[in-house]
C-alpha cells in the first residue's frame, strides 16, 4: 500500500493543493483510519486514500467543474458523515441489494479506465491532439520510456508473485531518473512538511452547491462499494465470516471506513477507503485488528520520508496508475456478455467515465442506459423503484444544471 504515499500527493498537488501537506494528510489520514478499524472494529483491513476518488478530486470536480479543492474537501467531508450514518442506521445493506450487480461491476471498470487515461497522460504517452482530441506521444521521450519500464516491472514482479511491486518500481524509476540526471536528489529522511496548508481547509459552504449532489454522491457511492466488496473478500479470506456468510461487526469496519473520510477531508487529502491489498496481510496470517494497527504505525513512520517522496516524478508514478487500472478492469470478467441490456449499460459506463472525464457522469449515464435498455426490452420486471428514482434525478440534472 505504501505506493499511495507518492501517487496521491501527485494528483491532488495538480489541484492546487500543496505536495507537501497532502503527503502528511496522506500518511496520517491513512494511519487514523487504520487504528479505528484495527482497534474499535478489530478487522485486519488497513487503509488509506483510494485511488480513482483521488483522480476524480482532481482532474473532474477541480480542474473540471471549476471547483476549489476546498470545495472538493467539503464534499469529501459530506460523503464521509453520509457513509457514516448509513452504516450507523443499517441502511447500507438495502442500497447495496437495490443496486444491480451489472452497474457495480460497471462503476469498478469504468474507473479502472479512468484511471488509465491519466496515468498514460501523465506519462505524456498519450497528448492532446485539436482533430482527434487525442493521439500517441513522442515514444522516444525520457518520461514515455521510463513510465513504461515501471509499468511492465511491476507486471513482471506481481507475475513472479514478489510483494511491494508498484513501490519497487516507483523507487526504480525515480533512482533511474535521477541516474539520468532528470530528478534532483533532496534527501531521503527529514523533517515532516506543514500539515497547515491543507489542515482544516475544507469549505463546508461551497460544498452546498445543487451541482456538488452529484459529486457527493459519487464519493459516497464508490467508496461504499468499494469498501463493502474489500471487507467482504478480505474477512472471508481471514476466515471471519459466520456459517450463514454474514460478517460479525461489519456495521463498526464500515463506521470505521468513513470516520477516516471524513478525519481525511480534515487533514486534506481526498476520500479514504479500505484497501484491497489488506488480503496479502491475511494471507502472511494477519487475522485480527493488530495487523491494521500496525500498518498504521508504519504510515505514522513514513511521514520523515517526505524528501524521497518529493523527488518521484509523475512518470515513475503512471505506472502504479495504470496497474491498479489493470486491477479494477478484472470485474469486466464477471458480466454477463451474451445479454445485451446487462452489456450495454456497462459498456456506457465503460466508455462514458474516462471520456467525459468523471466518474460522476459515467455512473450517471450507466443508470440511465440500465432503466431505459430494460425497459425497451421488455425487462421493466428487473428494475426496481430506487433504481429509476436515480436515473429519473439524473436526468433532470443532465437538463437543468448541464
Amino acid at each position: 500500500m505504501a505506493y499511495i504515499i507518492f501517487v496521491n500527493p501527485s494528483i491532488l498537488s495538480q489541484a492546487g493543493m500543496d505536495q507537501g501537506a497532502v503527503f502528511v494528510a496522506t500518511c496520517l489520514a491513512a494511519a487514523i483510519g487504520c487504528l479505528i478499524m484495527g482497534l474499535w472494529a478489530n478487522y485486519p483491513v488497513a487503509l488509506a486514500p483510494g485511488m480513482g476518488l483521488n483522480a476524480f478530486f482532481t482532474y473532474s470536480v477541480v480542474l473540471g467543474m471549476g471547483y476549489t479543492w476546498q470545495a472538493a474537501l467539503g464534499a469529501v467531508f459530506f460523503s464521509g458523515i453520509l457513509f457514516f450514518l448509513l452504516s450507523a442506521l443499517r441502511i447500507r445493506s438495502w442500497i447495496i441489494n437495490s443496486i444491480p450487480a451489472t452497474l457495480r461491476l460497471a462503476i469498478a471498470a469504468g474507473i479502472g479506465a479512468f484511471l488509465a487515461l491519466i496515468g498514460l497522460q501523465n506519462a505524456n504517452i498519450i497528448v492532446a491532439h485539436e482533430a482527434t482530441l487525442v493521439t500517441l506521444g513522442d515514444m522516444s521521450q525520457l518520461s514515455v520510456l521510463l513510465a513504461g519500464l515501471g509499468f511492465f516491472l511491476i507486471i513482471g514482479l506481481v507475475a513472479r508473485q514478489i510483494q511491494g511491486a508498484a513501490l519497487i518500481s516507483i523507487l526504480l524509476i525515480t533512482f533511474i531518473g535521477w541516474l539520468l540526471g532528470d530528478v534532483t536528489y533532496t534527501g531521503i529522511v527529514a523533517t515532516p512538511p506543514s500539515l497547515a496548508p491543507t489542515f482544516m481547509q475544507l469549505d463546508i459552504a461551497g460544498a452546498f452547491d445543487v451541482a456538488m449532489l452529484s459529486v457527493i454522491f459519487a464519493f459516497l457511492f464508490v467508496d461504499l462499494f468499494d469498501t463493502s466488496g474489500t471487507l467482504m473478500a478480505v474477512a472471508q479470506r481471514a476466515g471471519m465470516t459466520d456459517k450463514n456468510g454474514k460478517l460479525p461487526g461489519l456495521e463498526k469496519a464500515l463506521m470505521a471506513d468513513s470516520t477516516a473520510s471524513v478525519a481525511g477531508s480534515m487533514l486534506g487529502t481526498s476520500t479514504t477507503t479500505s484497501y484491497i491489498e489488506s488480503a496479502s496481510g491475511v494471507a502472511s496470517g494477519g487475522k485480527t485488528g493488530l495487523t491494521a494497527v500496525v500498518v498504521g504505525v508504519l504510515f505514522v513512520l513514513a511521514i520523515f520520508f517526505a524528501p524521497l517522496a518529493g523527488m518521484v516524478p509523475a512518470y515513475a508514478t503512471a505506472g502504479a496508475i495504470i496497474y491498479v487500472s489493470v486491477l479494477m478492469l478484472f470485474t469486466l470478467r464477471s458480466v454477463d456478455w451474451d445479454d445485451v441490456t446487462e452489456a450495454a449499460p456497462v459498456a456506457v459506463v465503460l466508455l462514458m467515465t474516462p471520456l467525459t472525464y468523471s466518474i460522476a457522469d459515467g455512473i450517471a449515464l450507466g443508470f440511465i442506459s440500465y432503466v431505459v435498455v430494460k425497459a425497451l426490452g421488455g425487462r421493466y420486471k428487473e428494475l426496481n423503484w430506487s433504481v429509476a428514482v436515480l436515473a429519473a434525478l439524473f436526468v433532470a440534472k443532465f437538463i437543468w444544471l448541464g
